[in-house]
């Protein structure tokens, strides 16, 4: 085992809980499981599910579309206070990694997604560190986007079919949410005829719905989800990124939304989201990440498919500046933005972007007439997965498995122990952004380690992992696609 790659971290987040008086924390998921630090010391302080049936976990990826039994994965589970019976980890594990993340402002809960089972899943974060699963809720359809709304008291989730919906965090809180309701047939036979269809296509169809009614068949109704939500908007694509934000000036909030069609969508938030106030377009291929600072929330940096940036005043869909991400782009030239964060580091507002694949972080001071400055690149050692901040440096989630630049050829050994996280902090005293590494915290936590990855993980399996890991080329819409 000792010779095993080992997970990396997907997603990693910094739980400031300085105001409440508890040691802030890092949350960070690793293949399927999740793991709390003490953000001071990089101290282990727990793992979930730590193990089955008194087994470790198994690693291997399952098959692909598995449909997940109720067992497996209840729908809705009630909400109950942590303690012993919600830390206790489920009968078996349905999913091979965690991609979606997010920490609540006052550090007191985290939801995260489950893959295969597409199920949205809320923790009690304990003084010690320890999580306990709150509520268990699966979707319709793959969440894509997570963000906390109205002060951290209702989950807004975005799906790979361009729905949003709204949750409440706590199960049994909220009276907002709707009832489920039957979206299935409710007429008793079909409804078209003869005089209604005139395509032999369509005809043929409608002889054999008739035919299959008269032999008895009935359409299965379908439900929604058993627990209290919303829709309340959506798009006619797969939809990519979400945020919530409101102006200083304004008491309304927002909600950006982006997708795989170009569109960056500002819809007024809950409970006025199906208004759209206007739209910011220009971007020329999908769209992946969209960033609002939260220093300055009347600007907005979007990414995505496209070989450069671009800067909005997203209220009045103005584009004040395009900031080139590589040197003498071509047309075949493949760029995918995976993250931008905005970062602010003592006098220093500071916008990191990673792309896919790629090991270098890029970094722009934003101006206060909102324009970007481009300063000198971050080297990391793999390529990067996630960043957070950390008091007044960035840890960064560093793919130790796959060689820096690739996002399918693995490298021929880990390294002992496997690089996981990388941190930095501004020098003192530079006028421009420079940047030195700091060892402390990411030693204590590369030395602990993960998961390891199964030594069968061979073909197939490796291909899975890769596909789970950087999925940002699916994206790309390919030459007839649009036809």
């Amino acid at each position: 085992m000792a010779g095993n790659f080992q997970h990396p971290f997907h997603c990693v987040r910094y739980v400031d809980r300085q105001s409440t008086g508890s040691q802030s924390l890092l949350i960070a998921s690793s293949g399927p499981q999740l793991y709390s630090y003490a953000a001071e010391t990089g101290q282990r302080l727990a793992i979930w599910p730590r193990d089955v049936d008194g087994a470790e976990v198994n690693q291997e990826p399952p098959e692909k579309k598995r449909r997940v039994s109720n067992s497996e994965a209840p729908a809705n589970e009630e909400s109950k206070p942590a303690g012993k019976d919600s830390e206790k980890p489920p009968a078996s594990i349905a999913w091979s990694s965690i991609p979606l993340l997010v920490a609540s402002s006052s550090g007191k809960h985290v939801v995260a997604l489950t893959s295969e089972d597409k199920c949205i899943r809320v923790f009690s974060v304990g003084d010690d560190g320890a999580l306990g699963q709150l509520s268990a809720r699966n979707m319709p359809k793959r969440p894509s986007a997570i963000v906390l709304a109205n002060n951290d008291t209702t989950i807004l989730c975005g799906d790979k079919f361009g729905d949003v919906y709204s949750l409440p965090l706590i199960l049994g809180e909220m009276p907002t949410a709707l009832p489920s309701r039957t979206i299935g047939q409710t007429r008793s036979q079909p409804a078209a005829t003869s005089l209604t269809v005139h395509s032999k296509k369509n005809l043929q169809a409608l002889e054999q719905q008739k035919r299959q009614w008269n032999e008895g068949y009935r359409p299965e109704e379908k439900t929604g989800p058993a627990f209290g939500h919303q829709v309340l908007l959506g798009h006619v694509s797969l939809l990519t990124d979400m945020i919530y934000v409101s102006l200083p000036d304004s008491k309304r909030s927002y909600i950006l939304t982006g997708d795989r069609d170009e569109h960056i969508r500002v819809s007024r938030g809950p409970p006025q989201a199906h208004i759209i106030e206007n739209f910011c377009l220009g971007h020329d291929s999908f769209i992946s990440k969209l960033c609002v600072p939260q220093w300055m929330p009347e600007y907005l940096i979007s990414g995505g498919g496209d070989s450069h940036l671009f800067v909005w005043k997203w209220a009045e869909s103005q584009i004040l500046q395009k900031v080139p991400l590589v040197d003498n782009a071509s047309d075949t030239t493949e760029v995918a933005v995976r993250g931008i964060w905005a970062v602010s580091l003592g006098t220093s507002n500071v916008i990191i972007v990673s792309l896919e694949g790629s090991s270098q972080l890029l970094c722009y001071v934003l101006e206060p007439t909102g324009t970007l400055k481009a300063h000198n690149p971050i080297q990391l050692s793999g390529n990067v997965l996630d960043l957070t901040r950390n008091n007044e440096a960035i840890v960064v989630s560093v793919d130790g498995v796959r060689k820096a630049g690739s996002t399918q050829e693995w490298r021929e050994s880990p390294s002992s122990p496997q690089t996981l996280l990388e941190a930095f902090h501004v020098k003192a005293d530079s006028e421009s952004l420079e940047w030195e590494p700091v060892h402390e915290l990411t030693r204590a936590i590369n030395t602990q380690g993960t998961s390891d990855i199964t030594e069968a993980a061979e073909g197939k399996q490796r291909k899975e992992l890769n596909e789970s890991t950087y999925g940002m080329a699916n994206l790309r819409k390919r030459k007839g696609e649009d036809d």
